[in-house]
């Protein structure tokens, strides 16, 4: 699999203006149990930063918290701040409808609505009141060419997105967030339940991305992030042990334990 440069800025040195999330003292309590303890992290805008760590550690916690997903739990309790764009996002008076626009979200595996390519993509668009029918063709067409499928679905856009492989529903679901423009995408595990064709082609997608869109990704797979973020964030048992530069992270990590999980000696 081709090779991605990850040599980026350190975090230190990053300017204000450089940082699309900012996290500060945040600790997530879902279900009665404390799942993220003071978390802590200023995440870069316009690059692919990676989220590791053991199954249950608290990294799809982490990742909900930044579109306040967390708040579907019925017995959820969160403290701290989140900072994007100049706003607390957690602030009570926060537009949640808006926030989950800017901060767009694609899940492990493909979950296409039982409809067309075309009204999936267009959704999020018409649940806006977007309904100009030529300003949607275009919005659809732009998010399809964003998401590397529109060569493959153009000439069959109002067949069922069932028909679509694996890798290629992954896209579409990709493409059904970029429809909403957003400043920030999330990945859950976006690759794990595919091939590795389908994972290459996701994962060549996520570099052209970050060109216009920043990229928090939670994966398993410590090659896959190594192998395409621009920095990487370990937690253990909702602690954030260690983030910096994923070249850093994964040849020459500062904390014990972050050397003992990418080594393999447990996890």
């Amino acid at each position: 699999m081709k090779l991605f440069n990850t040599k980026k800025a350190s975090l230190k040195k990053l300017a204000p203006e450089d940082i699309a999330v900012n996290i500060e003292s945040l600790s997530v309590t879902l279900n009665k149990k404390k799942v993220l303890k003071n978390i802590s992290m200023r995440i870069p805008a316009f690059a692919v930063t990676s989220v590791i760590g053991q199954s249950g550690c608290g990294k799809t916690t982490l990742l909900n918290s930044m579109n306040r997903m967390n708040e579907i739990i019925p017995e959820h309790h969160t403290t701290g701040e989140i900072w994007m764009e100049g706003r607390d996002i957690n602030h009570r008076r926060e537009n949640v409808s808006r926030l989950r626009t800017n901060v767009g979200m694609v899940f492990q595996r493909p979950n296409p609505f039982p409809m067309s390519i075309y009204d999936n993509v267009s959704f999020g668009l018409k649940l806006q009141n977007k309904s100009n029918r030529r300003q949607l063709d275009d919005a659809v067409e732009r998010a399809l060419i964003n998401a590397a499928l529109w060569d493959e679905v153009k000439n069959r856009l109002y067949e069922p997105a069932g028909i679509l492989s694996g890798g290629q529903q992954q896209r579409l679901m990709i493409a059904r967030a970029l429809a909403l423009k957003p400043q920030i995408l999330l990945l859950d595990e976006p690759t794990s339940a595919l091939d590795p064709l389908a994972t290459l082609f996701i994962e060549e997608l996520m570099q052209s991305l970050k060109k216009h869109t920043t990229i928090v990704m939670v994966t398993h797979n410590m090659q896959q992030a190594a192998r395409i973020s621009d920095y990487t964030a370990f937690i253990h048992k909702g602690q954030l042990v260690e983030f910096t530069n994923s070249d850093k992270l994964f040849t020459q990590p500062k904390q014990k334990q972050t050397e003992d999980y990418i080594t393999g000696r447990y996890g």
